[in-house]
């Protein structure tokens, strides 16, 4: 054994009879060690004397299968009875797939019904209510019900629905609502500090608060539920909609909030006004006014200066009625520096607070901790509500005079320009006039820096209104596309001439036409141009034959001198944007072309 792993280990070895190395055919493996025989069994023994003892020609029948083992008889018969439906059913489909006309012996699922889009979402939102919202449902039916009368009544004189932001009538009730909000605002709090509940006063107190409730009412059954609004890019006009829509805004919720009858706790706690301090949250009536106000008046400027006064006034009424309580708590005429108990209490603590938050002298020095305290917050609240309304009032001022501003810094920047060039003053004198006169007539300087601004429909719309119906009047444009005139409006500049000012000169290049705004011109000749030949008023067209004409031979050359009688608005079309539409007009071109020769 030792010798075979010596010679596994040492290698090839060299052939002794041909001197090179070779390498040694491998040894053969070793044979296995034949395996231990079994003990052979008694039985065994038998089984094959038995097996020798049969005959040759008879083969031993098969033991039959063992019986299938049933846990559960009931799971056992269902399975089979599956099996046996699924195997029938393939049998079905086999036969289907070779005659197409067999039909499944499935009972066909209904077909359901194709809804349209509208109806299909009110089937999800019946679907979706609850027993709450359907009770929500009943109660808005029979108030709709009740109210049906009077709104059919108000719809000859406020229409079905209302434009929020153009009709005039909307507007106009709006500031009677907004005077209600302003009178709970100012007078409950002035009745809430001040002795003003005496048996005397209580009647008118009491029917001038049922008036307001009563346009708060109005406000929230007849008006608020007609408002358009915009869904979706398009407005809506159906008042059943705009009144669901209202009903679901936190502007409802509000307004039912301000509306809630809490002056019926004056039977058990007496005539208070604090119980009316929920009419306050009316306020989105009066920020939607001002704007409203601000959008028809053509000089905003004047509301927001009166909005900003009376915002500094009531800041004063405020703290005035806080000096009131204060001097109250104190004991009043109990000292100096409390409200004595004479004359008018609301008068005389106004101006208290007048003095006292503008930071005027002369006030009375307080001494207790609490007068000290209540003075300096006075002075810290002074300081930054009136730097804030100074500021207000500033930009208010600065936004109504932004346009003559800048008026005077071009003028004053032209003038400042023609001095350092030393211009001749009677250069000067007609520059300074045309600013001015620019200025009075159109308010502003250049028309095209407004309009340049605006959408291509809105500076559309706005050239049709002003300019079409005098182009419509020209000779030379009609039989021309009206399409053409339009697009002519929008490339149309204005210019204002001086008295005397040479709109056009004989001989020159004619590459602008003219279209007389207002004012008049004239046509002149002869020496030093003193011969009228005639005399153009607004409507009239000059320029237009040297416009259409050819350049060749000399055919745009101007043919008559034309001056400015007067002040002189004209617009100007030149020959390039012209040309530019026409390109899109050929039949139009055509008319223009056998007019001009």
């Amino acid at each position: 054994m030792f010798g075979r792993l010596k010679s596994v280990f040492a290698g090839p070895q060299v052939p002794e009879a041909l001197g090179t190395p070779a390498a040694p055919a491998p040894a053969p493996a070793p044979a296995p060690d034949p395996a231990p025989a079994k003990e052979e069994k008694p039985a065994d023994k038998e089984n094959e004397a038995k097996k020798e003892d049969k005959p040759q020609g008879k083969e031993e029948a098969p033991p039959p299968p063992p019986p299938p083992i049933i846990i559960n008889k009931y799971a056992d018969e269902q399975l089979r009875s599956i099996a046996q439906r699924m195997h029938a059913r393939l049998n079905i489909y086999k036969e289907k797939v070779v005659d197409q006309y067999a039909s499944s012996p499935e009972i066909t699922p209904p077909v359901t019904p194709v809804l349209l889009k509208d109806e299909h979402t009110k089937l999800l939102e019946e679907r979706q209510k609850n027993i709450p919202t359907k009770i929500k449902e009943a109660f808005w039916y029979s108030v709709d019900v009740i109210l049906k009368p009077i709104e059919d009544k108000m719809d000859s004189v406020l229409g079905t629905t209302i434009d929020p932001f153009t009709d005039r009538h909307y507007i106009a009730w709006l500031s009677v609502v907004t005077l209600a909000f302003n009178y709970n605002t100012w007078f409950i709090t002035a009745r809430l500090c001040f002795p003003y509940h005496s048996q005397f006063a209580i009647p008118f107190w009491f029917a001038a608060d049922t008036l307001a409730d009563l346009i708060y009412l109005i406000d929230a059954i007849l008006f608020q539920p007609r408002r358009q609004f915009v869904k979706g890019g398009d407005i809506i006009t159906d008042r059943l909609v705009t009144k669901t829509n209202y009903r679901k805004s936190d502007r409802f919720k509000l307004d039912m909030l301000a509306l809630m009858p809490f002056d019926l706790l004056y039977i058990e706690f007496g005539f208070k006004s604090v119980f009316r301090a929920n009419r306050l949250m009316k306020v989105d009536t009066f920020f939607e006014f001002s704007d409203r106000l601000e959008s028809l008046m053509s000089k905003a400027y004047i509301w927001r200066v009166i909005r900003t006064i009376g915002y500094l006034l009531f800041m004063l009424h405020l703290n005035a009625c806080f000096y009131y309580v204060a001097s109250e708590y104190q004991g009043i005429g109990k000292t100096r520096w409390v409200y004595s108990g004479l004359g008018s209490a609301y008068l005389r603590c106004y101006y208290y607070a007048v003095r006292s938050l503008i930071n005027i002298g002369g006030l009375i020095e307080p001494h207790t901790v609490f007068e000290i305290t209540f003075q300096m917050t006075n002075f810290f609240v002074g300081v930054f509500v009136f730097s804030s309304l100074i500021g207000q009032m500033r930009d208010v001022i600065g936004a109504a005079t932004a346009g003559q501003t800048y008026f005077r810094s071009s003028m004053d920047g032209t003038m400042a320009y023609m001095v350092t060039n030393h211009i001749p003053t009677e250069v000067q004198n007609r520059v300074r006039t045309w600013y001015t006169y620019t200025w009075d007539a159109q308010g502003m300087l250049d028309e095209s820096e407004l309009l340049d601004s605006m959408p291509l429909v809105m500076r559309t719309a706005i050239a049709v209104d002003i300019n079409l119906s005098t182009f419509q009047k020209i000779e030379l444009f009609k039989g021309c596309d009206q399409q053409m005139l339009v697009d002519m409006l929008l490339r149309l500049k204005s210019i204002i001439y001086l008295p005397g000012d040479f709109v056009v000169k004989k001989g020159d290049i004619g590459k602008e036409m003219y279209i007389i705004k207002e004012g008049a011109v004239q046509v002149v000749g002869g020496p030093d141009n003193s011969i009228v030949f005639v005399t153009l008023k607004a409507g009239c067209v000059f320029g237009e034959i040297s416009l259409l004409q050819s350049s060749k031979d000399g055919g745009n050359r101007r043919t008559a001198n034309v001056k400015a009688y007067g002040f002189a608005n004209l617009f100007v079309l030149e020959k390039k944007d012209l040309f530019d539409i026409l390109v899109h007009y050929p039949e139009s071109q055509k008319v223009l072309a056998r007019k001009g020769k």
